[in-house]
């Protein structure tokens, strides 16, 4: 076995140990006042890390391209509370305008 599989081997059980950790700590009881605060904004700060990494990474370099444009069209267009589709549309074509006039 190598070093690589160990290292996924041991993820594994890490991530069981893990999510098999807070039933067993908290049955029956609810979480305590500072988590229950807390839960609520982790699905959206893990959403907006995603994105910006993907925006702007490009291995081990920062990168300003056509996808930060897209992303910036998408960010006013939800500021303008316009719905989900035109959201998507306006990104697109701003990301798409930007690379035709040569933003990489």
């Amino acid at each position: 076995m190598t070093a690589v599989w160990l290292a996924v081997a041991a993820v594994g059980v890490a991530t069981l140990a893990l999510k098999g950790a807070g039933p067993l700590v908290f049955a029956g009881r609810p979480l305590p006042r500072t988590f229950g605060l807390v839960m609520p904004l982790l699905a959206p700060c893990l959403l907006a890390a995603l994105v910006v990494g993907q925006t702007v990474a490009d291995e081990r370099a920062l990168v300003v391209d056509a996808r930060l444009a897209g992303v910036a069209a998408a960010a006013v267009a939800l500021a303008l509370r316009a719905p989900l589709l035109v959201v998507l549309a306006v990104a697109a074509g701003v990301a798409a305008a930007a690379r035709a006039l040569g933003a990489a």
